[in-house]
């Protein structure tokens, strides 16, 4: 396991956000890759402090709002969401009225995002310079 990091980064560290919760694994995995590899992320958890909307619509707008929703996770079977046609809109609003319904994490590097678990591109990301 490497040594704790400190709070800040250097200027040698890319600026990367994790979204996510404390009882997810997939967010918990996420924030180990970052750390094994030594870079201090912003980590924001989505129960403590609910996402913005312009940050979810940059997310949603690059990825598509279907790549951004979590069709396995248990709130959306319960709300039925799998027998409702929504547009963009509608699963961006649905996605901010409830967090569980995001599927985590949602990982910010600059302008590139991901939604869900993409250790390919967060190592493509750190191999390229900025």
């Amino acid at each position: 396991m490497p040594a704790p990091l400190g709070k800040t980064p250097t200027k040698k560290m890319p600026n990367i956000q994790v979204f996510g919760m404390d009882d997810s694994n997939a967010t918990r995995n996420a924030l180990r890759f970052f750390r094994e590899r030594r870079i201090v992320v912003h980590y924001v958890d989505l129960r403590k402090k609910p996402i913005a909307a312009a940050e979810l619509r940059r997310f949603t707008d690059r990825l598509g709002a279907t790549a951004v929703i979590d069709p396995e996770s248990k709130p959306y079977r319960e709300q039925g969401l799998g027998y409702l046609a929504m547009d963009a809109a509608g699963v961006t609003q649905r996605l901010l009225a409830d967090a569980r319904l995001i599927r985590l994490p949602l990982v910010r590097y600059g302008e590139d995002v991901t939604a869900g678990k993409a250790e390919a591109t967060w190592k493509a990301w750190l191999a390229k310079p900025r």
